[in-house]
């Protein structure tokens, strides 16, 4: 059964650090699309960054670029989103998601991605 799980959400001060994990299991990560995702409280659901199959190539939503980092262990089929300097609108609740479609680039749109896990909230308040 396919399966991603992810972890490492909870409440950090404004300016603070979080590495968000998604493990996979029932499938190898290594061959999927893979991207991260997030839902703030009364709003929809937004891309927030994605990586290539190879690794090569990534993309991340403007709101984060230059604070996130996205990134993937094939060997621990494991996807990963360090988040640095996080901001009160960070928080909600992130998700990964996966596909077996191989996208070149990378996408962040939703509507790409088959498989989802159930979300780690992320609380960035004082």
């Amino acid at each position: 059964q396919l399966q991603l799980v992810e972890s490492g959400g909870g409440l950090v001060q404004p300016g603070g650090s979080l590495r968000l994990s998604c493990a996979a299991s029932g499938f190898t990560l290594e061959y999927y699309s893979v991207a991260w995702f997030r839902q703030a409280p009364g709003k929809e659901r937004e891309g927030v960054s994605c990586i290539s199959v190879t690794g090569r190539n990534t993309n991340y939503a403007d709101s984060v670029k230059g604070r996130f980092t996205i990134d993937r262990d094939n060997a621990k089929n494991t996807l990963y989103l360090r988040m640095n300097n996080l901001k009160p609108e960070d928080t909600g609740i992130y998700y990964c998601a996966a596909t077996a479609h191989v996208f070149s680039p990378c996408v962040i749109d939703d509507v790409a991605y088959t498989n989802w896990g159930q979300g780690t909230q992320v609380i960035v308040s004082s």
